[in-house]
């Protein structure tokens, strides 16, 4: 799940989490998600990397175009949401996003994309179970052109599942871009894991949430959004 270390009582913050709904308005809908902390956790609530990766994807520079999407760790299924929202207001062509987390998520997770999205939209995202380096035989190897993820590097413990999951689910056309704020050490070294196997450039930083945006790929391409 889309897990990151949390200090009860931080005032606004914490409020805001702990808030049973979160409204969004991205790709010109308004997007209203449950958030369950007591019950769920810090899978269950919205992030800051989700809002900042959201508002890059809207700003239109990535081409969606009958593009094949996965979103790992989806937690509230805001990005996977906002993902199937602008392919069909921008392109009005047939991407699909799936959309993922670990079982205990996603009735949750289910509820909170079809409640937002359309009902002609709702063929075009799929909500499936994915624990990273356990599930990857129900997926395709190579099968997606993006992999998106918001703050989804938190615990060392899943880092070796993670890049597993990753080249898993790669291409060498596949764009990885995931979005998180650098915390601790372990962050770095997760990035450091990460470049060992892919080419990953920083492509956007949020400095009024401290949020970093890194694109990874196969190979040695120098091309940037």
């Amino acid at each position: 799940m889309a897990l990151v270390p949390y200090e009860e009582g931080a005032g606004w913050g914490a409020r805001q989490l702990h808030s049973p709904s979160a409204t969004y308005r991205f790709a010109s809908h308004t997007i209203r998600l449950k958030q369950d902390w007591r019950r769920l956790g810090v899978a269950a609530v919205v992030w800051d990397a989700a809002v900042v990766l959201c508002a890059y994807l809207e700003m239109g520079g990535i081409d969606l175009r009958d593009q094949s999407v996965i979103e790992l760790g989806a937690g509230t299924g805001l990005l996977g949401i906002v993902a199937t929202l602008l392919d069909i207001l921008l392109y009005r062509l047939g991407a699909h996003v799936t959309i993922t987390d670990r079982a205990a998520a996603l009735e949750f997770l289910e509820s909170n994309v079809q409640a937002n999205l359309p009902s002609e939209l709702r063929p075009r995202a799929v909500v499936k179970e994915l624990t990273w380096g356990k599930d990857l035989g129900n997926f395709p190897p190579g099968a997606f052109d993006f992999i998106l993820g918001a703050d989804i590097v938190y615990l060392e413990e899943t880092f070796a599942e993670l890049l597993q999951t990753l080249e898993h689910l790669c291409s060498e056309q596949t764009v990885i871009l995931l979005s998180c704020r650098i915390r601790y050490e372990r962050d770095h070294k997760f990035l450091k894991m990460l470049r060992g196997r892919f080419s990953v450039y920083e492509v956007h930083y949020d400095s009024s949430k401290d949020v970093h945006i890194y694109k990874a790929q196969r190979g040695s391409r120098k091309d940037d959004f």
